[in-house]
Formats: structure tokens, C-alpha cells, sequence
């Protein structure tokens, strides 16, 4: 096996706010998540993730599997994650233990493979025979393309080549089925799409390559292969209608598709495959078809906070400027596909729109994901919450007011440990002779191509990031579309540079102290004026934060609230007692008196006050409460 050289970073040692986080996942999450995998954390839903693939492993050996297999379709996706997420952390802090244990569990994966190396504890262990008859259903790609992800990674942070071994083996037996065998299809949920391509450039596999391709390429070129592939069979996993093509992602070939539709992280997940895709293979017509796409999200389909995918029908986009707080659906993992999407927008294109939008689903909807003790999780995240409404009424069931703890389709939480522990892949890049830095974050960092430096920095809560470089080069540092002013100094002395499409470019050497100042101010947010929802309404930000109001911080009512226009706007000093660390805002009100019936005729009165915001990443960390991000507004 030849192993490629990476253009990623060799080496980033957070600090700060990023570095606290990353530490979280590897002392709580971690363990936790592992725990529950091996049914063993207290009060928590039975996962049977590691079981699953004990008995696979006993079925394939011909012996009896015992309690056979338990839980989604789809569950052996969450030990692939968990993984990755692991191989992230023992890369920023190795640990034995912890090596030695993910070293256990992979064992315990090669030794549920076919000797044909086929990999899925689900059909290995219950429907032998239904194997690959149910791509629309049956996850086996998904789950090959989160186990293919959780092998690169591990080769990557230990050298270890098992996991990778194996994955190798079981995309050559994926290549025999549809390629050399030419069994149509393509994955009903897209995944295994971006993991080829991870394996192709870690392994130069031409065959990963070709099936990537394939799989990509065969999409929506027969709208009706699904609805042909249920014709076939007398069973179904959930009975999911073949003939729904916009949720599935199929309704024309994906050089044709111009808007994002559908199964929100389906659609980005293979967004990012298109992306990397037409990068490798220099794909003008789909890398086009990737910026009309990234068009129809970031500008017509995508919440303040980053969120993507507004019903629970579906999990799915709607239509343009559908953008409801009450009921959004915002799922944690398609906020997380966005930002795969936008690291491979940005490898292609270096325009810092990209980096931005990451940055924003990162810090609001990614983190809101998880609670900030690292045990809890959402899998939707609303932009207003109403007790005894949300989590309640029918058409809010969807929106709970707390974090569950893990739930039975656990992608989500999985998926926060392995973004936050593998940050420093989005926060910067490189090529030859440039290190480019997308977001800001303390620590270390070491480039492939030599340079080195340590960043200094209290973001985001404060807006003076400071580069101590160690190995010089050149320095592209994007400044952010939301600072409306910025200050660059190389060695005390201020300079003068504009921007790049995002970017300052400075060349740097050994011993350059960089400093950047970035407009710290915060600011009122207006929507278009066709989100119909939002007329009237504002909202707040700082820097990349959103803010929202919790009944905690505005004696436990926040639906009488009004912001004042052009009101004043304080902002608190850091708060290091108050969620974990943040900084409130404190902005001109009115609250408005309740009435004594449900409708009257006499106009209520309305008295000035104070309205504190919170960073919207740490709502429901107290108790359960009112909560909205889009206030009403008075002139």
C-alpha cells in the first residue's frame, strides 16, 4: 500500500476556546459515547453498537449470534464515527489507553468481515440474502463510507494499518459488485462518496477514484432506479417511497441540479463528494453545478445561525425563503455536512464567503449540538422555543426545549466529537508555498510545507488574534464579512491591505509577530423581507456568534419582549462563572403587558427594560425555558 503525502496541516495544538473543547471531547466525550456503545452507560438508551459487531462476527464464523442484532439500520455508522473522532483526539493528545481500546474494537470490526469483504453487522447478522437488493433503505454504503472515513483518520494519527486494511478490502469487494459486476444503483443516503475520495488520495486506489465517480455520475440519471429497485423485493427497513426523488437527491443528474432539495444532510454530504470530486478531476460543468448549489443554501435556504433544512418532513430543504424558528429542523449533522461542503468549496476555490459560512454553522449550530458538559445532545436546534408549545404540540414535537441524552438514531453526537476534535482540518490549510488561515483559533500550528507559527487569541469573544512565526513563508489570513473594520500589523508597525476575495496576503518570516484587530462591535441582523416569518423581527450577533433570549437571563419571559431600533447594545465583560465562559449583550426593550383574555380590544401597554442575549450555542444549559434568537422589533 502506498500512502500519498497530504496537503492538509501536519499538526495544530489548540489552545483558548477550541482547545477547551477539544479536551472536553477526549475526557468526557469520548469515554462517554464509548460507554454507551457498550451498553454500559447508566440511564441511557441501549445502543448494542459494539454487540452488533461481536455477533456479526460470531455469524460469520458460523456460530450461534446470540441476542443477534439490535437497533437502526444503520447503527455500525456510530462505532465508525466514534473512531474518528478518537483517532482526531490521539492526535492532539496521545493516550495508550485510549489507543489500545479503539485498537480492541477494530479487531472486534475485521473479525465481523466477510472473507468477500463485505463489512455490515445488519445483513450479516439478520438478511444475509437481502444483501445490496436496498440501496434506497439499507445504509450498506453509508455505514462503508463512515467506517472508510474512520480508517483514514486512524492510519493517519497512528500509522496503524488494520482498519484500513480492511476498508480497502471492503470498498475492492463495493468495486466487484457494481463496477466489475455492473450491478446498477448508487447509495440511497450519500456518504460512501466523499470516503472514496479520502481513500483514493490516502492510497492513490484508482478503483475508490472510479467508484466515487460512478456513484456520483450514476445519480438521477434514471429518476425511477429506486422505484425499479422496491419493484424487485417483498420487503422494506421503514417503507420509504422510492418515488420521493427531490428527498432523495435524484430527480436529474447532479450536473443539472440547481437547487438544494431534499434530506438536508443527505444533500450536502454529497455536495462535498461533488466538490472534491470535480477538484480532482478538474470537472468544470460539476464544480459549477457546486457553486449554483452552494447558492441556492447560503443565500435562499439557510438560517442565521447556519442551520440548513427547515421541516421534519423529511429531515428536508422546503422552498426558497421557508425559513420558520418554531419548527426549523436545523439538524446538527447537516449544519456539519455544510461545513464539509464549504472546506471543499474553499480547497477549490479560495474565496472566503466559504470560510465564513463554516465558521457560522460552527460556532451556533454545530456547538448548540451538544450541551456543554459533553453528555447531552440535539438533534434539531430551533431558533425559538415555547414550553408547553415545542416538544409538545403536534406540530413541534421535533423542537425540544432540553437535550436529550443519546437517542436511538445517534448520528448526531458521534459527529460533534469527531468535527470539534478535527477542527484544525477547517481552521487552516495550505498549499506549497501558502499557509491559510480560514478561522481563528489559539495554538500551535505546524504546515506540511515548513511553516510554523503559534496563534494567540481569545476569540470569540475577543476579536485580537496575534501570529508568532516560528518558520516563515507566505500568509493568507481571511477577514471576516461580518467585521466591518480591521487593523493588520507586521512587527508593531500597521499596514495597509485589502482584501482578496476574504483574504490578506503577507509574507512572513522567522520571528514576525502578526496582529489582526477585527470589529468587535455587535449588530443588529434584518432578514429579507421575503421570509415571510421574519418581517418586523431582529436578531443579534458578535463576531461569528449569534444571540439569542432565554427566559433565565429575562424573568422567564421572553415572548413579551420588543427590541428597540437603533437601541444601545452593551456588551457584558467575560463571565467566566456564567455557561461555561461568555460574554451577554444588553440591549434596549419593551415588555409588554399580558392581557386578562385571550383576544382584547384595548391595546396593551408596553414598559421600557433591559433584554440580556445569550451566544445561541449555550441556550438550554439551565432549565427549561422560553427562548428565541429573531425578536420583534419597535421603531
Amino acid at each position: 500500500m502506498k500512502v500519498q503525502n497530504q496537503t492538509s496541516i501536519r499538526a495544530y495544538k489548540a489552545g483558548g476556546f477550541i482547545g477547551k473543547y477539544q479536551h472536553l471531547i477526549k475526557d468526557v466525550v469520548i469515554p462517554y459515547q464509548y460507554s454507551v456503545l457498550c451498553d454500559e452507560a447508566p440511564d441511557t438508551e441501549k445502543s448494542h453498537v459494539v454487540q452488533n459487531f461481536i455477533n456479526a462476527g460470531k455469524a460469520v464464523h458460523g456460530e450461534d449470534v446470540g441476542d443477534g442484532f439490535y437497533g437502526m439500520v444503520f447503527q455500525d455508522s456510530d462505532a465508525a464515527k466514534w473512531i474518528e473522532a478518537a483517532a482526531y483526539s490521539l492526535s492532539l493528545f496521545p493516550d495508550t489507553e485510549l489507543e489500545k481500546t479503539v485498537d480492541n474494537l477494530i479487531d472486534i470490526i475485521a473479525d465481523a468481515q466477510d472473507a468477500d469483504g463485505y463489512l455490515n453487522t445488519y445483513y450479516t447478522i439478520k438478511d444475509k440474502d437481502k444483501r445490496w437488493t436496498n440501496l434506497l433503505e439499507g445504509h450498506e454504503l453509508y455505514c462503508s463510507g463512515h467506517m472508510m472515513e474512520a480508517a483514514c483518520a486512524y492510519y493517519e494519527a497512528t500509522g496503524k494499518e488494520k482498519l484500513l486494511n480492511v476498508m480497502l478490502k471492503n470498498a475492492e469487494h463495493i468495486y466487484q459488485h457494481f463496477i466489475v459486476e455492473k450491478n446498477e444503483g448508487c447509495p440511497g443516503h450519500p456518504e460512501v462518496e466523499l470516503a472514496l475520495l479520502k481513500l483514493y488520495r490516502l492510497t492513490n486506489s484508482k478503483h475508490c477514484l472510479e467508484l466515487a465517480e460512478h456513484f456520483i455520475n450514476m445519480r438521477g440519471t434514471d429518476p425511477h432506479f429506486f422505484e425499479k429497485e422496491k419493484e424487485k423485493r417483498d420487503w422494506s427497513v421503514w417503507n420509504a417511497d422510492p418515488s420521493d426523488t427531490a428527498y432523495l437527491q435524484a430527480s436529474a443528474p447532479v450536473r443539472e441540479q440547481k437547487d438544494a432539495v431534499g434530506h438536508s444532510v443527505r444533500a450536502v454530504y454529497l455536495y462535498t463528494a461533488m466538490a472534491d470530486l470535480a477538484a480532482s478531476t478538474d470537472d468544470k460543468e460539476l464544480l459549477a453545478a457546486c457553486r449554483k448549489l452552494w447558492e441556492s443554501i447560503t443565500r435562499r435556504r439557510m438560517y442565521l445561525t447556519g442551520g440548513i433544512g427547515s421541516t421534519v418532513l423529511g429531515e428536508a430543504f422546503t422552498v426558497d425563503y421557508d425559513l420558520p424558528s418554531d419548527t426549523a429542523y436545523a439538524e446538527t449533522c447537516a449544519s456539519i455536512g455544510l461545513m464539509f461542503f464549504a472546506s471543499r468549496m474553499l480547497e477549490t476555490e479560495l474565496d472566503g464567503e466559504y470560510a465564513d459560512i463554516s465558521e457560522l454553522a460552527f460556532y451556533n449550530t454545530v456547538l448548540a449540538g451538544m450541551q456543554l458538559d459533553g453528555k447531552r445532545f440535539f438533534y434539531v436546534n430551533p431558533l425559538e422555543i415555547i414550553p408547553g408549545i415545542s416538544g409538545v404540540a403536534q406540530t413541534h414535537r421535533h423542537d425540544l426545549p432540553m437535550r436529550p441524552k443519546w437517542y436511538t438514531c445517534a448520528c448526531c453526537p458521534p459527529n460533534v466529537a469527531r468535527l470539534i476534535s478535527s477542527f484544525g482540518k477547517y481552521a487552516y490549510g495550505e498549499n506549497i508555498d501558502t499557509a491559510f488561515c480560514h478561522m481563528f483559533a489559539d495554538g500551535e500550528v505546524t504546515f506540511e510545507n515548513g511553516m510554523e507559527f503559534h496563534c494567540e487569541t481569545k476569540y470569540p469573544y475577543d476579536f485580537i488574534i496575534t501570529y508568532q512565526i516560528k518558520k516563515g513563508g507566505k500568509l493568507a489570513i481571511r477577514i471576516p464579512a461580518w467585521s466591518k473594520s480591521y487593523k493588520v500589523s507586521q512587527n508593531d508597525k500597521e499596514l495597509t491591505v485589502t482584501p482578496e476575495k476574504g483574504y490578506i496576503y503577507l509574507t512572513v518570516s522567522d520571528g514576525d509577530h502578526i496582529k489582526i484587530v477585527l470589529d468587535d462591535a455587535p449588530r443588529s441582523q434584518y432578514a429579507s423581507v421575503k421570509v415571510p416569518e421574519l418581517t418586523g423581527k431582529t436578531a443579534i450577533c458578535r463576531g461569528p456568534l449569534v444571540y439569542c433570549f432565554e427566559g433565565a437571563d429575562n424573568a422567564e419571559d421572553v415572548l413579551s419582549l420588543s427590541l428597540k431600533r437603533n437601541g444601545t447594545l452593551s456588551v457584558s465583560s467575560y463571565d467566566e462563572a456564567l455557561l461555561e465562559g461568555i460574554v451577554t449583550i444588553t440591549a434596549d426593550a419593551l415588555r409588554t403587558e399580558d392581557t386578562d383574555s385571550l383576544y382584547t380590544d384595548k391595546a396593551p401597554e408596553a414598559k421600557p427594560c433591559k433584554a440580556v442575549a445569550i451566544p445561541y450555542y449555550t441556550w438550554g444549559n439551565r432549565h427549561e425555558n422560553q427562548m428565541r434568537v429573531w425578536m420583534n422589533e419597535i421603531i
